[in-house]
């Protein structure tokens, strides 16, 4: 009799197909199909939707996968996580675990290694675990805070609505914007003026430079005069002025005397009125000359004399 019927075959065909289905999927998982790894525990009191097969990270290096999740009933509220990680990992007694969501809504756990290179935690023990609610959390948090603000916000929304509607603030904006047209035009002059003003700087600094120049030729003439001063003697040229000034005191004395002749002269009425009388009677000659020339001076051929 044949062992291997068809009913036989079917079977050994759907054992084999259920063996490599179970393993399969704990490969695709991520979880190692044929293990040694050991096994530890973490208390948790919200496990925020961890998962078997979620990744473990230490340091930011996969070190494990969460094997399984187990809901405490002793302890009402508690739920312990079954977690393997590499033969090589050593847990420091102290250490724990934190599950960590992000944006995108993928949940992982993180082993907090404790800096306690002497004890360790054994395989089996349980550690403590903490959720991290990440950025969403945080988020979550200031949601109280926003729905608090939410009333104030509108309310200023209310007044900035009324404070636009205030016809008094649309001619404020047009005074703005004519003022801006002024300053605009005002703007547009004054880059003119400065224009004009470069366009005169060249001539300005020359005649600065000829004004330097003069100024220059100035000094030195200053200078040279300052020297030629420098060289006159001065006292030499003060003691010819005070002997000047004694002979013009010595002429000025003998003028004023009544002994010298210019003073006679100056002083002595009888010799101007004989100067006078001699003048005048110098002029009654030349007049009587030019009226009777034949007088004075006379020629004849016949020795006849006119009178």
């Amino acid at each position: 009799m044949n062992f291997f019927t068809k009913e036989v075959k079917i079977a050994l065909v759907a054992i084999v197909g259920i063996v490599v289905l179970f393993f399969g999927l704990h490969f695709l998982k991520g979880m190692p199909v044929f293990s040694t790894d050991k096994v530890y525990y973490a208390s948790f009191k919200d496990i925020n939707g961890l998962s078997s097969s979620n990744p473990i990270y230490a340091d930011g290096y996969q070190v494990g996968n969460v094997k399984s999740i187990i809901y405490d009933y002793n302890k009402s509220g508690r739920v312990l996580v079954e977690f393997q990680v590499d033969n090589d990992l050593r847990i420091p007694q102290g250490s724990s675990a934190e599950i960590v969501s992000d944006l995108m809504g993928n949940i992982k756990m993180n082993l907090l290694l404790a800096n306690n290179p002497r004890e360790r935690v054994e395989p089996g023990d349980t550690i403590q675990g903490n959720l991290d609610a990440g950025l969403m959390g945080s988020v979550q948090s200031l949601v109280p805070a926003v729905a608090a603000m939410l009333p104030k916000v509108d309310s200023i929304l209310s007044s900035v609505n009324m404070l636009l509607a205030d016809p008094a603030l649309r001619a404020s904006l047009h005074n703005i914007q004519t003022i801006s047209s002024n300053l605009a035009v005002t703007s547009a002059g004054l880059n003119r003026l400065v224009a004009e003003a470069n366009g005169k700087v060249p001539g300005i600094l020359s005649k600065a430079d000829y004004a330097m120049g003069k100024a220059g030729s100035t000094l030195n003439n200053a200078d040279r005069l300052s020297a030629n001063l420098a060289q006159l003697d001065v006292a030499q040229t003060l003691a010819k002025v005070d002997r000047t000034l004694d002979n013009v005191e010595s002429v000025t004395r003998q003028l004023n005397s009544p002994n010298g002749s210019l003073g006679l002269l100056m002083r002595d009425p009888g010799l101007y009125n004989n100067m006078n009388n001699t003048v005048r009677s110098a002029d009654s000659l030349l007049t009587d000359l030019k009226k009777h020339p034949k007088r004075y001076v006379h020629f004849s051929l016949f020795g006849k004399k006119d009178k």
